[in-house]
């Protein structure tokens, strides 16, 4: 991320008013490998070929903040590796990462991992200190640490069906697994956060607390959410659940999150009045229907749609309900831009 981008970033959540409303997505290998012209395998397993899809990203949207900005993943495996999850590559597909955890009673002979020596974490880490030279010599810092959250870490390691099952049937287990992947992952944000001094931000993912009710929220996710963002004094402290997000938009606040990124089937009028308007959004136009499958018209009409729903454009980053999906041809994100300029 640019230091000019940084900067817009920081505006919006304070507050500012700025025009033209910014233009913002997250990217990572959904969305840059097809889009770049290389496999998703060659995406993962080369750094030079990660490093310069990123780079064309960025240099072909100047105008658009990628967020989180040269992010190192390996899929939905990062986290769940270090706990002894197998991970299935394929070419030109997302991996997978298999169960740890086959009956409730094996969460207690789970041991919390090592983010320094365990998994893909090293090889994540390792990526970003051997291109970090590259990546500041094209006028980016490393801005962001990025974690799954603990519930997304969780339903891997356990088999999403079981875990949401065992919140009702075991909850001391399922309370016990949480506790172990929360303090893993404050462990791995810490160990991103000491080995780059420009980190300045925390992002975090977990669709899966859109699979609660309130009350299961409160109790199973909200506390382990609200320490892992509370653990870290940054300036950005940023949270995508586009599953269903009324359940933790007003508790956003209390979580210590400034930047919401939630699915387009919620208004950004509704986000913000939930949210009582202190909290940044990023949205909110449809993925694949609009952004990746319509036309470049059918995105202008939705940013059309979605400033005019809008009395009140601060804390406002427009983006799609999510993060970038596969697909999302190079005229689309132009004629994204163009609408909102």
């Amino acid at each position: 991320m640019t230091g000019e981008d940084w900067d817009r970033l920081l505006a919006v959540i304070n507050g500012r008013r700025i025009e033209p409303v910014p233009v913002g997505f997250i990217i990572d290998s959904p969305w840059l490998p097809g889009w770049a012209g290389i496999s998703t395998l060659d995406y993962y397993s080369s750094e030079q070929m990660w490093f310069e899809a990123n780079l064309k990203a960025e240099l072909q949207f100047p105008e658009v903040i990628f967020l989180p900005g040269f992010w190192a993943e390996f899929g939905m495996c990062t986290e769940p590796s270090a706990f002894g999850a197998k991970c299935t590559w394929w070419e030109h597909d997302l991996p997978f990462a298999g169960k740890v955890i086959n009956e409730v009673s094996q969460i207690n002979d789970l041991h919390r991992p090592n983010p320094k020596t365990d998994g893909l974490p090293p090889l994540v880490l390792n990526r970003l200190k051997h291109y970090r030279p590259a990546i500041e010599k094209a006028g980016h810092q490393i801005k962001f640490a990025v974690a799954r959250g603990p519930l997304n870490v969780a339903s891997f390691l356990m088999g999403t069906t079981e875990f949401l099952t065992a919140i009702r049937t075991n909850p001391a287990e399922a309370r016990r697994l949480l506790e172990m992947t929360a303090r893993f992952l404050i462990d791995w944000i810490e160990l991103q956060v000491s080995t780059f001094e420009t980190i300045d931000g925390l992002l975090i993912l977990d669709d899966i607390v859109g699979f609660l009710g309130e009350d299961d929220f409160k109790g199973m996710a909200l506390p382990y959410l609200k320490r892992i963002f509370q653990s870290f004094d940054v300036s950005v402290r940023f949270f995508h659940n586009d599953a269903a997000g009324l359940v933790c938009a007003p508790y956003l606040q209390e979580m210590g999150v400034n930047l919401f990124n939630f699915s387009y089937n919620h208004t950004l009028p509704e986000m913000k009045r939930l949210t009582n308007n202190a909290v940044a959004l990023l949205g909110n136009i449809p993925t694949i229907e609009v952004l990746a499958a319509g036309s470049p018209e059918d995105v202008r009409d939705s940013i059309r749609a979605a400033l005019d729903s809008l009395e009140d454009t601060t804390r406002i980053i427009l983006s799609c309900g999510g993060g970038m999906p596969a697909g999302v041809p190079t005229e689309n994100i132009r004629a994204f831009i163009s609408a909102v300029r």
